[in-house]
């Protein structure tokens, strides 16, 4: 385990995703040398007090060579449109991607939904999100729905 990931609680989903926690800017070099080319951030700015904004994670990222897009979920849910920019941002990604929120959860979910729009097996998956410590069975019709509509 590399040192962000330690320190971040970084959760390896696959070979081109992980999901974590809140990151902090100066957490960004280390996600880099890490071997991180894209981060995403599912977090909407002000959701807690003291949380960095999307701005200062999308410089910190920038500096480090690193691509960043900004996809926030509130807890009202996922939407169309959400799911459609994290299937860009993974698609676009030469490489692995870190994506990240208040806890890492809302990151897994739309990771699944948009994987389930580009075709992926609904149980491989749930099982894949077991492995980080994530459980989609809630999820599950919604992934459905979004494969029959991806």
């Amino acid at each position: 385990m590399t040192s962000i990931e330690s320190a971040t609680m970084l959760r390896i989903i696959d070979d081109r995703i992980a999901v974590a926690p809140q990151i902090r800017p100066d957490d960004v070099p280390a996600i880099a040398a890490a071997g991180y080319v894209a981060i995403v951030n599912n977090r909407p700015d002000g959701e807690e007090a003291g949380q960095p904004s999307g701005d200062e994670i999308r410089v910190a990222a920038e500096a480090a060579g690193l691509s960043y897009t900004a996809i926030p979920v509130t807890h009202a849910g996922f939407s169309w449109p959400q799911v459609e920019a994290m299937i860009a941002a993974l698609s676009e990604a030469s490489g692995p991607v870190l994506a990240y929120c208040r806890s890492g959860t809302r990151s897994c979910n739309l990771w699944a939904l948009s994987a389930a729009g580009l075709g992926a097996d609904a149980d491989e998956l749930t099982a894949k999100a077991a492995g980080a410590g994530y459980d989609l069975a809630a999820l599950r019709p919604l992934m459905d729905a979004v494969a029959q509509r991806g």
